[in-house]
């Protein structure tokens, strides 16, 4: 899990970010397993230039321009260069791709066509859109003159140069978009956190202004009345006290609030821990919390976080199942919490002391709590007053 919330996996830095160089080596062996396999279409050259078809002399140069080609591909496309090739750079190796392409094809034969895909390739995955577009399509024509010079020429392979070239630039864009995304997601994360420690700042400011202000008068005057008037002085620093503790009052009514966890915020952290430890998260929408007391929401809030703090590391499940439901009691009105998982943790004769404190917390709240193992899983079940049901008749 990282700090913005995300899974490790989702972030927008570990992408496989197409014509650009990879940072590490894991990323460097996704990008071979993405690009190895299109070399299947060197498959026509090697097998021309081993078939013995040309003199020893042609052969030679044949493997030496096609080792050139594929390592000029590779370096565009790959991008494993100790720093990022220039754009300038760019156009120099795509123009060299492509008059390499024209020259093979023209000298050694149809069977060096498949080169054409390569360069489409290159254009879509490291050019600028504008520039990929214009690119593809006169590769796409230098493809048709060779081919042209070929009785045999399949017309269908002009369809894949280009589809091939455009869905570049698409997977190109998409990545683009991903991480242009995820980077405004974590944006807006960091926003909200400043915007939440500026309210609370402000809070804390209304607060204890008016009264740490009325204390500093009050100390005043008590100051110049004590050595004449000592009865008025002690009925300032009486007064001095009352605000004092009515100050210390609201700052722990102010933290409090801000402490006091939600239930679609646990839900949703929920989510997030559950697939950020590989573990499938089925977990409910936005709760419906209507004429719940705060104290049960808390509760229920705190149960759910506990329960998927179990799961992600005693459980070793993989699914875990979370059902907030309101239900009619003989005790009254009670929303209830279930989380069950599939795995094989958890299953202790005796209670942890987490799940002891819970039930506490629970009980404080008028709630209660089960918890043990269900089928192949273990199971927990929090219950709290969801307030009070209408009155009947009342046309509620």
């Amino acid at each position: 899990m990282t700090d913005d919330g995300l899974p490790e996996e989702c972030r927008a830095e570990n992408a496989i970010r197409v014509g650009q160089p990879p940072r590490d080596r894991a990323e460097a062996l996704r990008k071979l397993v993405w690009i190895l396999p299109w070399l299947i279409f060197l498959g026509a050259p090697v097998q021309d230039l081993t078939s013995g078809a040309h003199p020893a002399a042609v052969t030679a140069a044949g493997w030496l321009a096609l080792v050139s080609f594929t390592a000029v591909y590779l370096t565009l496309v790959f991008r494993n260069m100790g720093r990022p090739i220039t754009g300038r750079s760019v156009a120099v190796l795509v123009v060299f791709l492509g008059a390499l392409a024209v020259v093979l094809g023209l000298t050694l034969g149809y069977a060096w066509i498949g080169l054409f895909v390569y360069v489409s390739v290159a254009c879509g995955a490291t050019l600028p859109i504008r520039a990929a577009y214009w690119a593809i399509g006169l590769n796409a024509l230098a493809m048709v003159s060779v081919g042209l010079t070929e009785s045999r020429f399949d017309w269908s392979l002009v369809l894949v140069v280009v589809l091939l070239g455009f869905a570049m630039t698409g997977v190109k864009q998409l990545v683009r978009t991903t991480v242009e995304l995820r980077k405004a997601r974590a944006t807006v994360a960091q926003l909200a956190a400043n915007e939440e420690r500026l309210r609370l700042a402000r809070d804390l400011h209304d607060l204890l202004g008016h009264s740490l202000s009325l204390i500093t008068l009050k100390s005043e005057l008590a100051g110049r009345m004590l050595p004449d008037h000592p009865g008025k002085a002690a009925q300032q620093v009486a007064d001095i006290e009352q605000v004092s503790r009515q100050a210390l009052v609201d700052v722990r009514e102010a933290v409090t609030g801000y402490r006091r966890p939600r239930l679609a915020a646990e839900i949703a952290g929920a989510q997030v821990a559950l697939t950020a430890a590989g573990i499938v998260a089925d977990v409910p929408g936005e709760p419906d919390l209507d004429g719940v007391p705060e104290e049960s929401e808390a509760a229920l809030a705190w149960a759910l976080r506990e329960a998927v703090t179990n799961v992600v590391r005693h459980s070793g499940a993989g699914r875990c199942t979370v059902e907030v439901l309101k239900r009619h009691t003989l005790d009254g009105h009670m929303l209830e919490l279930s989380v069950e998982d599939d795995g094989s943790g958890g299953s202790g004769k005796d209670p942890g002391n987490g799940l002891t404190g819970l039930t506490e917390r629970l009980e404080k709240a008028g709630g209660t709590l089960e918890a043990g193992r269900a089928g192949r899983g273990f199971r927990l079940v929090a219950r709290v007053p969801a307030g009070n049901p209408p009155a009947v008749g009342s046309g509620a």
